[in-house]
């Protein structure tokens, strides 16, 4: 929604206040210069970044408009999987994790929190590491070492994402003194007509400047730093699930583990003790 409202704003305030002091709404429609300025964008884009990044940006878009896809309710649900998980393990074993995390789609545990059984990625680091318990890891350090690094991987991969998308914003200014230039040079070739058709050859011409810096500063440009909020602030809700298997790994109560994993979480979407003692005492009983 505050993506929407801003996109609105910029949008009224520039024509708004144009037309305002006079300003002629049609001047500012020169398909030709924005057919210059974003082929030419897309194309150095293209060029510029691998496929993988291509798909980054397409696949993270419509995060711009929905947001990041974790609230505090999706918070409250893995915090409380976790505790399942980690109670199962410290009264029957780690090897008792074994059937939910070889088979999680079939598990009666995973199952009971759907939200966090649907994620797929989430679902994957969790399990992995589980895994590693069962096969007898018991070196908390190494593990969270490895767990770190796989961190920084992901967190280097949102961070091009969101790059390639800033980079894209600050080529657009460039690009409409290019569609500005063209514009001239046609102008120049109609320098024998009256001074109207001059004037609206050169107008035109402008817009190219006036498009590119519009499209850079007020949508692009903003559109990467969102996009770059939005994943880190996703890439918190690993560094919880992180922060919860090696305090299990150290020893502590389930309890204990996540209350580790809570103080993680961004203070705007932490669910507080007394609601997180509420939903675990809420949820299913686990065998």
């Amino acid at each position: 929604m505050l993506f929407i409202a801003g996109f609105l704003v910029v949008i009224g305030a520039v024509i708004g206040g144009y037309m305002g002091g006079g300003g002629h709404l049609e001047v500012l429609w020169q398909p030709f210069e924005f057919m210059i300025i974003f082929g030419a964008g897309i194309g150095a884009f293209l060029i510029s970044f691998p496929m993988s990044v291509i798909k980054g940006v397409a696949g993270n878009f419509a995060k711009l408009i929905k947001g990041a896809k974790y609230s505090k309710n999706s918070y409250i649900e893995l915090l409380t999987c976790m505790y399942s998980l980690f109670k199962l393990a410290k009264s029957k074993g780690d090897l008792a994790l074994e059937g939910h995390i070889e088979n999680p789609h079939e598990s009666t545990l995973f199952n009971q929190f759907p939200s966090f059984s649907a994620d797929h990625h989430a679902l994957e680091f969790m399990c992995d590491y589980l895994r590693l318990l069962t096969l007898g890891t018991s070196n908390a350090h190494e593990v969270e070492s490895i767990m770190d690094a796989e961190l920084e991987i992901h967190h280097n991969e949102g961070h091009a994402v969101a790059s390639a998308l800033s980079t894209l914003g600050d080529s657009l200014p460039a690009l409409g003194i290019v569609a500005a230039v063209l514009g001239i040079i046609h102008t120049m070739g109609s320098i024998t007509e009256p001074p109207e058709v001059l004037g609206h050859l050169i107008g035109g011409a402008l817009v190219g400047t006036f498009s590119g810096i519009l499209f850079s500063y007020g949508f692009v440009s903003p559109m990467g730093l969102s996009m770059n909020a939005i994943l880190s602030e996703e890439a918190n809700y690993f560094v919880s699930i992180k922060s919860g298997i090696i305090a299990h790994m150290q020893g502590y109560a389930p309890q204990v583990s996540i209350e580790f994993a809570r103080k993680t979480i961004p203070g705007h979407l932490r669910p507080t003790f007394m609601e997180l003692e509420e939903a675990i005492e809420n949820a299913g009983k686990i065998e």
